[in-house]
């Protein structure tokens, strides 16, 4: 959307829930008041953020500005040193000793301008890396840059046998965001040409980058380098030249709105369980996705599962090229629905083999590679052709047909006066202070005509925090609420910590690198409870931010208070993690939904046995898009998201309606199934809870209509902790159950170790003996019909 068509719309959306304005306000907030010359917010605005439980929290510094550690940005100067300099200060988990902490977070800005860069930035661990929204500064690699990246969040250690700073499926809390890489001066055969090498894992993001890249011919450059982790977001990016604009290896992931030009391939995929491409254009390019293929065990695997949804192709002979024929059996699962192609002679092929779909200038409406199966049949059908396209509620739409996406808010064009901090105005944030009161009171006066800044920090809450219509919340290196004490201990008695918007109000509701969680123990905590409807398309949604349950210094859900093997009625956890009421609508991006199942600011590795009962519950009618991998974990090693997962449910769609769901990962408590579900726990029947099950259902719809979900990786590791449930696939009997009258279409379903992959009405349907696809076993579509 245009910069003055969206600011209009949003002064619209605003003036809509005028009555909700704080008692300061005059008017609504309205567009940003930055003058072209002024520097972005971000540089200007007094930094204060504090990280509570740091051992020197008023000595510990986050947000640092790179031209304070003496980086220039000149174009000339080598600012490689003064930027790791920036990265690195104050004693930070990173170097190989330290596997992860939440207690060195950091901010690290990059003001507009050039900075020369001859060997990799380190990213460390708990880093965001944010430039001039307003004028992205360039990254400019020279001639004899060397090293894997100019960013590298994983790096390997030298002289270590391939060992690294961070486990790759335990790379957490890291974000990238607007920036310029230019590789161009790099040799364009050499392959240190990487803009990014990204080995990362849940709640990570990269937002508004462009890469420069050779043209030429021999080119050995790449955009993305990414050979392992565990899932995350990346989204806004454009890609020009190289030889890879992405390539990637990696559990799973979701994209959206990526533009590569004239690269030779537009997308390599090495390896996956399964990816979801929401909105791609490749333009110019010999291939557009090239998909690594034939390996159908564990040690062998490729490419598991690509979705494609909304894609663009142009001038490019070649839109989906698989390395290997399938021999008409289940060999990597492809998914493409809606994709318009303009001048692609072949939509997919084998690698020096057959044309499995001839291209041209034409649309493909649904087509599918793999198993594909229908109602209550356990029989699939492998299938080269057309599959079901399931139906679309234009609410779920943009103007051009396409499921909605909206960039992360960043309000470039706002002045820092627009800006009010809760610091300020009497928060303390320091993990200690009750600050209910003060956050009450920021959000009754300011709401509506100030965008909320949460100075980075941990901010405690005793009671319900309620977070009027209207409102734009902006966190700091994931500034943290946390609800802690008696209002929130009682199961049979649930309170939200967080209640975003008031029941049935409506308007814009944005919010922004924020953590919610809760201080144990807290049984009767519903972590979020979403009320908001938008205004208009779009308008009510978060970005960036998290529901993290435990396994951090502070939440009293520890190694020391909860060991693996706990079963105090101190480790409850939560009751709820988020609840989508039914009036409401939302747009989420880039959420992570964690339950811990290990301690993060220990060892990186201790476990922890912590209890919440419920992931993530939907009563909503919609529209709601979730444009991200929703994760709900609690254990350590985990091939995908860390999970121990919440007791009875990931998921639970109940009367709901209207969903667009891609990439939804989860994982089931590692404990389960001892003690089983719904243990600790009671069944509610006020919340809509499901008939447990032996271990926690990751995905259960009930009376819901028009549900897609556009890719999903289900996964059960464990048994009481034990792993030799995944030598016989045999770790849970049921994952995913669907009710006899709901409307879902379910594409690129990915399991692991469910005997069944897919219930009706709680009854095994579809077998993954059925579905082997390298470690996973694969569904390509569930249809009702």
């Amino acid at each position: 959307m245009f910069a003055w068509a969206y600011r209009a719309l949003l002064l619209c959306s605003l003036l809509s829930t005028a009555l909700s304005l704080g008692t300061s306000c005059s008017a609504p907030l309205g567009a940003g008041t930055a003058a072209a010359s002024d520097p972005f917010w971000m540089q200007s605005i007094k930094h204060q953020g504090i990280s509570a439980f740091n051992p020197n929290p008023s000595g510990y510094q986050v947000f640092r500005n790179v031209k304070d550690f003496g980086a220039k940005g000149d174009g000339v100067t080598d600012d490689t040193a003064a930027i790791n300099a920036a990265i690195t200060a104050g004693n930070r988990c990173g170097g190989g000793s330290c596997g992860s902490s939440t207690l060195t977070p950091a901010v690290v800005f990059f003001p507009k301008g050039t900075y020369v860069i001859s060997a990799p930035i380190i990213a460390y661990y708990y880093t965001q890396l944010i430039g001039d929204a307003k004028n992205p500064p360039t990254l400019l690699a020279t001639s004899s840059f060397d090293g894997i990246a100019v960013i590298d969040a994983d790096p390997y250690i030298p002289g270590g046998n391939g060992a690294q700073f961070y486990v790759n499926q335990n790379n957490f809390f890291r974000s990238v965001r607007n920036f310029v890489i230019d590789l161009r001066q790099v040799p364009a055969t050499k392959s240190q040409g990487t803009g990014l090498h990204w080995q990362v894992s849940q709640s990570t993001s990269l937002m508004n980058i462009v890469v420069h890249m050779s043209t030429d011919p021999n080119t050995a450059h790449q955009g993305i380098f990414m050979e392992n982790g565990s899932g995350g977001f990346l989204g806004d990016l454009v890609f020009n030249g190289g030889k890879f604009g992405m390539w990637v290896g990696n559990q799973q992931f979701t994209v959206r709105n990526v533009t590569v030009n004239n690269a030779q391939s537009g997308i390599f995929s090495v390896w996956n369980w399964g990816w979801t491409y929401q909105g791609v254009t490749i333009n110019n390019c010999q291939v557009a996705f090239d998909v690594s293929t034939g390996g159908l065990t564990t040690n062998t695997q490729t490419s598991g599962a690509v979705a494609i949804i909304d894609a663009t192709i142009n001038n490019t002979p070649i839109f989906v090229r698989t390395s290997a024929p399938s021999n008409g059996k289940l060999d990597g699962s492809i998914v493409i629905n809606n994709a318009k192609l303009n001048n692609v002679p072949i939509a997919v092929g084998v690698q020096g083999g057959a044309t499995l779909l001839v291209g041209g200038t034409t649309t493909i409406a649904s087509w599918g590679q793999g198993n594909v199966y229908h109602g209550t049949s356990g029989s699939g059908t492998f299938t080269q052709g057309t599959i079901a396209s399931a139906n679309k509620p234009s609410v779920l739409l943009d103007g051009s047909g396409r499921i909605f996406g909206r960039t992360h808010p960043q309000y470039a064009n706002y002045a820092a006066s627009q800006f009010v901090s809760v610091r300020d105005n009497g928060a303390k944030g320091d993990g200690k202070t009750d600050d209910t009161a003060a956050i009450k009171a920021i959000l009754a006066k300011f709401a509506g005509c100030k965008i909320i800044f949460f100075d980075a920090g941990t901010y405690v809450v005793t009671s319900t925090i309620t977070i009027p219509a209207g409102t734009q919340i902006v966190g700091e290196a994931w500034s943290v609420i946390a609800g802690k004490g008696s209002a929130f201990a009682d199961q049979n008695n649930p309170q939200p910590v967080v209640r975003v918007g008031d029941s049935g109000s409506s308007g814009i509701m944005e919010i922004t690198d924020m953590i919610f969680t809760t201080m144990g123990p807290a049984g009767g905590a519903i972590v979020v409870e979403w009320n908001i409807k938008q205004s208009s398309t779009g308008a009510a949604g978060m970005w960036d931010s998290h529901i993290r349950i435990g396994g951090a210094a502070g939440t009293n859900l520890e190694p020391g208070q909860c060991p693996q093997g706990s079963t105090s009625s101190n480790c409850l956890a939560a009751f709820l993690a988020l609840h989508l009421t039914p009036s409401s609508t939302a747009y989420l991006e880039g959420t992570w939904v964690w339950l811990a199942d290990h301690d993060l600011d220990g060892d990186a590795s201790t476990r922890v046995q912590i209890y919440s009962g419920r992931g993530i519950f939907s009563e909503s009618a919609g529209p709601l898009v979730s444009n991200l991998t929703l994760f709900l974990v609690n254990e350590k090693c985990l091939s995908f998201r860390k999970a121990e997962h919440h007791v009875l449910y990931q998921y639970n769609l109940v009367n709901a309606k209207n969903h667009y769901m891609g990439l939804i990962q989860t994982e089931t408590p590692y404990y389960q199934p001892s003690p089983a579900p719904p243990s600790p726990f009671s069944v509610n029947s006020a919340f809509h809870d499901p008939s447990p099950s032996a271990a926690a259902w990751a995905l259960n719809v009930q009376s819901s209509t028009d549900i897609i979900v556009f890719g999903a990786g289900l996964y059960s590791f464990f048994q009481d902790f034990n792993q030799d449930c995944l030598n016989t696939n045999s770790c849970q009997n049921q994952i995913l159950n669907i009710d006899s009258t709901s409307s879902v279409t379910v594409y690129s379903l990915a399991t692991v170790a469910s005997t069944f992959q897919l219930s009706i009405g709680s009854k095994g349907i579809i077998n993954q003996s059925n579905n082997p696809n390298g470690f996973a076993a694969t569904v390509t579509v569930w249809s009702r019909s």
